[in-house]
């Protein structure tokens, strides 16, 4: 599951310290995981499980968790939970946050695959959570991002020791600028755009500033060149890397899961992935297996650095504080 490192212009925990939240998430995942798995195929929540009909993906991991079953599944949890002081030293003080790894009641679960897939589901939260809060502050996150399918894509399909940044926005000399997807694998950074529309249109490519969409159901349509996109994002991480002395290499990729690309010219250095190509291309960075490395951390500090934070103070922390200052006045 690849880790959200930066969610647009909202703060993460990521930037507090890059160096460590990366192998802490890790390691919460794989413990709660495994505590879940042996309560589930020890019978334990066997009879908790209601027999409705399951929800839905995408507004599953959406509801709050508030029911008997949750705190049958938290108390499992509680089990290692003075293990790791590390990470309740961060635990947040609203009850939502300590349920983000609980299991949703009314979830159907007939097998280890399924319990894994609702799980992911609803680390998803958390992982959402951690891009748009710290312990102090907290933003508010657009609700189509909950719903955003490419995103799910690169949190449930690739790697742990993936870090990404969806559409961060850089400040660069006091001016914003917004890029696509930045994925910073233990080798390599990549930069990439898609390219999707209907199942199988077809994009032709140029070195103009248009390239064509066709599809055997609709009109020709003009839609802006994706080099340009990719092409900035590589100059801000090239620079980024210079000034923090990165090496890390960087690519470049144009990407289309459902169409193809037919750009027989294409500049040297992009890769054009489309439903020819991406099949092999995927399973290469699934099969990935090298841990996360010191460069690849020293890349994602340089790009948070220099991303644009908007936060709020969260207000249980303000009315915390004023109780404190009352109380140290006697």
């Amino acid at each position: 599951m690849g880790q959200l490192i930066k969610l647009q212009d909202y703060i993460s925990r990521y930037e507090q310290d890059i160096y460590r939240y990366p192998m802490q998430f890790v390691r919460l995942k794989n413990q709660q995981w495994e505590k879940l798995k042996a309560a589930y195929l020890a019978g334990e929540m066997e009879q908790e499980f209601s027999h409705k009909k399951a929800k839905s993906p995408e507004k599953e991991w959406l509801t709050d968790a508030n029911s008997g079953f949750v705190e049958k599944v938290k108390g499992v949890f509680k089990r290692g939970e003075k293990k790791d002081e590390n990470f309740a030293e961060e635990k947040p003080v609203s009850t939502e946050e300590k349920n983000l790894f609980s299991l949703q009641n009314g979830s159907l679960v007939n097998s280890v695959d399924e319990l894994k897939q609702t799980f992911l589901n609803q680390l998803l939260r958390f992982q959402m959570k951690w891009a748009s809060s710290t312990i102090h502050e907290k933003s508010y996150i657009d609700q189509s991002f909950f719903l955003d399918e490419k995103l799910r894509f690169f949190l449930q399909r690739f790697p742990d020791t993936f870090l990404l940044l969806y559409k961060p926005v850089f400040l660069l000399k006091n001016a914003p600028v917004e890029v696509d997807i930045l994925l910073i694998s233990p080798t390599d950074a990549w930069c990439i755009t898609f390219l999707e529309a209907e199942e199988d249109a077809a994009f032709i490519g140029s070195n103009e500033r248009f390239w064509l969409k066709r599809h055997h159901s609709r009109e020709d349509k003009k839609l802006l060149n994706p080099m340009l996109a990719v092409d900035r994002m590589e100059k801000i991480a090239a620079q980024l890397f210079s000034i923090y002395d990165v090496s890390l290499p960087i690519k470049k990729v144009i990407l289309s899961r459902n169409g193809y690309i037919d750009y027989p010219l294409a500049p040297y250095g992009v890769m054009l992935l489309d439903k020819r190509t991406f099949p092999e291309w995927f399973q290469k960075m699934r099969n990935l297996s090298a841990p996360i490395k010191h460069q690849q951390l020293k890349a994602a500090q340089a790009m948070l650095d220099y991303c644009q934070t908007t936060s709020s103070r969260r207000l249980e922390w303000d009315v915390d504080e004023d109780v404190t200052e009352e109380g140290n006045r006697f």
